[in-house]
């Protein structure tokens, strides 16, 4: 069996201060491409490592209350310097690296901050993921969903040499839909790039974490890879993340997780590729994407979060977050209408 097919997967969390400036990123990156050499050469005499997954944030977090100010402070365009330094790294080893996420800004919606992350392998970038369901009301970063126009792949999947490689950051797996649309797109790793923070963590009574990233492999019959950020309080107050990032098989059994409240690690786990593909293919029971009755639910018919929302606001805030979520509350049925 080829390394092409059966190789190590790595999820690296992260504790990290976090920048107040375009300026402090380069050291951020600097410390992810040194893991990435500690985790090549620390497993080597074992199976290869063939990808490499980071943390949501793992660059920048939005720390500043509008999107202006992020603009402003710390989003980048892509492709970047930061990029070009992680395709360097991934020609040496011959890996593929799922980025931490960049707060980015692009020249075609000039008003808005995307909240991205990069596919990125011996070939360059091979796709950006925009998170598409913002942890609102807080997060101040666009959806593409939000966009009047937009017209980019919302969930795009990379056909690799070591299986075809799709995306979603943190609060988009709290949605079936959208690690469904990945999988109707040919993924077969499912990776959740996420900072996914206490009380919502790895740990009882709450532990929405496992409980999320074991359900959506089942679901999708797909290996998830999922990186949590490890951040102290002392870094990120008022918030803290327990890290617990976890690889499972398509049948949901975890085959590595970091300890929660175990700080910075990488963890590692066998994926093999031929045998989710001989799975895929000969299952008959328990196939959800082939059982999938799409025109049972006309619940997906209707809209309830505006499309185009913010196409034009040149300052997304908190506040008008707050607004639209009362406004689609209201058509969901959960707030009286009188």
């Amino acid at each position: 069996m080829s390394d092409n097919t059966k190789y190590y997967v790595a999820a690296c969390q992260l504790d990290l201060p976090n920048p107040t400036s375009h300026k402090e990123i380069k050291s951020h990156v600097d410390h992810m491409l040194s893991m990435i050499d500690g985790a090549i050469v620390g497993y080597r005499s074992f199976l290869p490592v063939r990808l490499l997954v980071f943390p949501e944030y793992g660059h920048a977090a939005p720390i500043y209350p509008t999107a202006k100010e992020i603009r402003e402070k710390l989003a980048v365009p892509i492709p970047n310097e930061h990029t070009e330094r992680y395709i360097q790294k991934a020609k040496e080893y011959d890996i593929y690296i799922q980025t931490a996420t960049f707060l980015e800004s692009d020249k075609s919606w000039p008003n808005v901050v995307f909240n991205t992350t990069c596919l990125i392998g011996p070939e360059g970038i091979l796709f950006k993921y925009r998170k598409v369901n913002t942890w609102i009301p807080w997060e101040v970063h666009a959806s593409p969903h939000d966009l009047e126009g937009y017209n980019e792949e919302m969930f795009p999947v990379a056909k690799t040499p070591i299986g075809n490689i799709g995306a979603a950051i943190c609060y988009d797996w709290l949605f079936p839909e959208p690690t469904r649309q990945l999988t109707a797109n040919g993924a077969e790793i499912l990776i959740r790039v996420s900072a996914y923070m206490d009380p919502w963590g790895a740990t009882p009574p709450m532990d929405w974490w496992t409980v999320v990233n074991r359900c959506r492999a089942i679901e999708n019959i797909a290996y998830v890879v999922a990186a949590n950020q490890a951040a102290s309080l002392s870094h990120y107050p008022p918030f803290s993340w327990p890290g617990g990032s976890m690889i499972v098989d398509y049948d949901g059994r975890i085959l590595a997780q970091a300890d929660p409240g175990s700080g910075e690690k990488i963890v590692v786990a066998q994926l093999n590729i031929d045998m989710l593909r001989h799975e895929r293919a000969m299952r008959k029971g328990h196939q959800m994407l082939a059982h999938l009755r799409t025109e049972a639910y006309p619940l997906y018919r209707k809209s309830f979060y505006p499309k185009g929302r913010w196409t034009y606001d040149e300052n997304l805030t908190v506040e008008k977050n707050e607004e639209t979520i009362e406004a689609a509350k209201r058509k969901v049925g959960y707030v009286s209408r009188f």
